[in-house]
């Protein structure tokens, strides 16, 4: 079975480098280590030597003035020229000779001067400690094998001279040490070359390790750029977008640098996309988007995808001026571009956008605000009849949020009954059963016109009204949906402030308790998009609600920045993709991208749980992918309480087949 992150484009194997090249590479890289083991090893090697001058005065005292000389002469001379080789940073293959020369000579030396004795008895036998520089040959270096084997063979064929020419010698006792002295070498002679082999292997391995680190890292680098970039138009996504936000927002806090937010949209686009249809739709998106990032490279501005047809743009500023020059250049240049639009009805026939901008100012303290400024500018700029641009401007009235509209009405909204609660239900992808169900918040206003989440949301979580209608929906939840077992699971989005609240835990198990009801059939849905510190109090809530055996889940996975911290930090039940990555397997790449984020959770051991599934070809895909469950308008739309249970919950005609299968 192939891994899924083989996909990712990235090539996993590499050239194969023949046995020579191999061998030459071994070369090359062991170079610096051979030479510092050489040169530590002749160190050990001639303090040995001299050392040994001891065994000299107790052995052949009489020549031991001589032998020592001998000792101390080569010994110095080999250190000198030693360390003179490396200064010229001569190769380790001429380090290692001198090494074996050095070696020989000392043998040579000591053999000579030792020679002279009177004490031929004992010389006798003290000719045996002859074998320890073969050994030393092999053992306190790392010598190839072919200079370790022509070194020990020299070091023994003197030996066995010298056996020969020395007369006072039993026959018997010269085959003795003639006997040991062979054994010797071709011990210490395997033990060199199998020490070689060891070397050899230890380097495939590591370069092997190597290899496969740096595909790692080559992967993680392409994965990473493969979810901050755009499938369509190769420019930032929203994810790398918000990152950039998030650091000019430092900036501005830190040092006060100025920023201006532009949000761009193209004019009619839905209108474009329904006569020219989507494939010319994107040729259009991806020519406006190169005209809009090279206009934002001149200008030093980040640009991005916002989402559909709307492009953010991130300029730091000195002044006003610089933000209200790109907007003009942008409108300019797509206008330039002359794309033909020709189903508009405002008498202008080609592609053009509309340009909303926010200034940081003194006032600005929330980075969500100027996001929301811009929006109210694009807005205007759209009422002023598209393709130009508006600046927002906190003197305007038409710019006046509405957000104190919806503070006053959240203070009545429970009183009232202007808020209610609908479900989306929640589809096992294998069997076709229903799961469970999402309970989503809605609200109007008195006159009965509906207030977006996106609007009132945000709002709430302001002004703390969130604390009291995030209790009402968890006890709603379990009033209407568990108590009554319409499902076995419901999940409910639970707020940053409300995580935070002490006694939120406490409120929870209450609530199960008054409804004998087990925590497992409830669940809580933390928002990734949504700005949460991970500190002590949400992580000592999270661990008292799991002890309750409440569900944890991340929402809209991939949408934010602290996905992954969270999932190192916070053990959930079930992560849920966000919808965009699987519209985005319509491509190639975006089909890669949703299987890295399926692999990424799995080796997690996590539930996944996929939105926005819209067509059965989206059912299918994800049976393919091996996804848990489902969510969107194909699985079901969210409905209230009393019509969820008549809905007629049956598998979907796919896993009913498989069922039968």
């Amino acid at each position: 079975m192939m891994h899924v992150l083989t996909d990712t484009g990235v090539p996993t194997v590499r050239p194969t480098l023949s046995t020579e090249q191999m061998r030459s590479l071994y070369r090359q890289e062991s170079e610096d280590l051979r030479k510092r083991t050489t040169r530590h090893g002749l160190w050990v090697a001639v303090f040995s030597y001299i050392a040994y001058s001891g065994t000299d005065y107790l052995f052949i005292p009489d020549v031991a003035s001589n032998t020592i000389a001998g000792r101390l002469i080569v010994g110095i001379t080999a250190l000198c020229v030693l360390e003179l080789l490396l200064r010229l940073k001569v190769s380790a293959d001429a380090l290692d000779l001198w090494a074996a020369l050095s070696v020989l000579a000392g043998y040579v030396v000591w053999l000579v001067t030792a020679n002279m004795t009177g004490a031929l008895d004992a010389f006798s036998y003290y000719m045996a400690f002859g074998a320890i520089f073969m050994m030393s040959v092999n053992l306190f270096f790392s010598f190839r094998f072919p200079l370790a084997l022509a070194s020990s063979a020299t070091n023994l064929t003197i030996f066995i001279g010298a056996l020969y020419l020395f007369e006072p010698m039993l026959l018997l006792h010269k085959l003795i040490l003639g006997a040991f002295c062979i054994s010797c070498f071709i011990f210490t002679s395997y033990v060199n070359l199998q020490l070689n082999r060891e070397r050899y292997k230890v380097f495939l391995n590591a370069y092997e390790a190597r290899l496969q680190q740096e595909a790692a890292d080559e992967r993680g680098k392409a994965l990473l750029e493969l979810s901050h970039t755009d499938s369509l138009t190769g420019l930032e996504n929203r994810r790398a977008i918000d990152q950039q936000l998030r650091l000019h927002w430092q900036d501005w806090q830190g040092r006060s640098q100025c920023f201006s937010v532009l949000l761009v949209d193209v004019d009619f686009f839905k209108r474009y996309n329904d006569f020219y249809g989507h494939q010319e739709g994107d040729r259009c998106l991806i020519a406006v988007s190169q005209r809009l990032a090279d206009i934002a490279a001149s200008h030093g501005a980040v640009i991005g995808r916002y989402g559909g047809e709307e492009f953010i743009l991130i300029l730091r500023i000195d002044d006003a001026d610089q933000s209200i020059r790109l907007a003009e250049d942008l409108c300019s240049a797509v206008h330039a571009m002359a794309w033909p639009h020709t189903c508009r009805r405002d008498g202008t026939s080609v592609v053009t956008v509309s340009v909303g901008v926010s200034n940081t100012r003194v006032q600005t303290k929330q980075l969500e605000k100027i996001i929301h400024e811009a929006d109210r500018a694009l807005y205007a700029a759209k009422e002023n009849g598209r393709n130009c641009v508006k600046v927002f401007n906190p003197e305007d009235p038409r710019h006046g949020d509405e957000s104190e509209n919806i503070a006053a009405i959240l203070r009545i909204a429970l009183e009232q009954r202007l808020v209610s609660l609908v479900y989306q239900p929640v589809r096992n992808v294998q069997t076709g059963a229903l799961d469970g169900a999402e309970a989503l918040m809605r609200m109007k206003m008195p006159d009965g016109t509906a207030i977006m989440p996106g609007a009132f949301i945000p709002v709430a979580e302001r002004t703390g009204a969130i604390i009291e209608l995030g209790r009402w929906a968890i006890r709603t939840v379990c009033k209407e949906m568990l108590a009554t077992n319409k499902v076995k699971v419901a999940s409910v989005n639970v707020s940053p402030s409300e995580l935070k609240m002490p006694g939120f835990s406490t409120y929870v198990a209450a609530t199960l308790a008054e409804y004998g009801l087990v925590g497992t059939r409830l669940a809580f849905e933390i928002t990734e998009g949504v700005e949460l510190d991970v500190d002590t109090d949400v992580v000592r809530c999270i661990s008292e609600l799991k002890r309750l055996g409440v569900q944890i889940w991340l929402d809209d996975f991939g949408t934010g920045f602290a996905g992954l911290s969270w999932l190192r930090m916070i053990e959930f039940d079930t992560v849920k993709i966000d919808r965009s990555f699987l519209h985005d397997c319509e491509t190639e790449r975006g089909r890669r991208m949703m299987r890295d984020i399926i692999s990424l959770l799995r080796h997690r051991g996590l539930r996944i749980l996929v939105e926005g599934v819209e067509t059965e070809e989206h059912e299918t895909l994800m049976r393919q992918y091996g996804i848990d469950q489902i969510q969107g308008y194909h699985v079901g739309r969210p409905e209230p309480a009393r019509r969820f249970g008549n809905l007629g919950w049956l598998p979907s005609p796919a896993a009913a087949g498989l069922s039968s299968a």
